[in-house]
């Protein structure tokens, strides 16, 4: 679960100074759990059963590791969904316990490929919405929002973590405008 945003000073000096992103920024999972339709570092929380259903879709076109799996699914998403390997490991191993998946070592990696009773679970999901689409930006320009964030996060953290204090009051001020600019635009619609 998520801890809420402390709003104004808060968020530069101190109250979350424990966090990885330093100087009292809150963990980038909890801003971005926040921004409406946006994605947490490892994207979107995906509902239960479509990292499963992904996985198995995925396979069903060629055999895959875990981390050829995560790049696939964020390319299919257009980057709005990126599973971690904590959810995909898991999951593959899940599947393979199931009788869904079988592996092998190929050039040092475990390479997964569906089984017959695998082939049949997809062969079930015909016709259905791959759980990529679902993640995927829709509507003109959907992701270009998205990526916009996508670059300006780091940035803001760079700053908290290694500027000086005068960069991060100038970094402040910058973002404040930004704010009322944003606020600004949603008024004027």
């Amino acid at each position: 679960m998520s801890r809420p945003i402390p709003e104004g000073d808060d968020v530069m000096h101190g109250q979350h100074s424990s966090t990885p992103w330093g100087h009292g920024f809150p963990p980038l999972a909890d801003l971005m759990d926040r921004l409406s339709g946006m994605a947490s570092p490892g994207g979107p929380r995906a509902r239960r059963g479509d990292i499963r259903t992904a996985i198995l879709r995925l396979l069903s076109e060629q055999p895959m590791h875990g981390y050829q799996v995560i790049h696939e699914l964020a390319e299919r998403s257009g980057g709005m969904w990126r599973p971690s390997a904590g959810s995909v490991y898991p999951t593959l191993q899940l599947l393979s316990d199931e009788g869904l998946l079988d592996s092998e070592q190929v050039a040092g990696k475990k390479v997964y490929h569906l089984t017959d009773a695998g082939r049949a679970a997809v062969a079930e999901a015909e016709g259905k919405p791959s759980p990529w689409e679902d993640a995927a930006p829709s509507g003109p320009d959907a992701g270009g929002f998205h990526q916009a964030v996508a670059r300006l996060m780091p940035a803001i953290f760079q700053v908290g973590r290694t500027g000086s204090a005068a960069q991060r009051a100038a970094a402040s001020a910058v973002l404040d405008e930004a704010r009322k600019k944003l606020y600004t635009i949603l008024a004027g619609d």
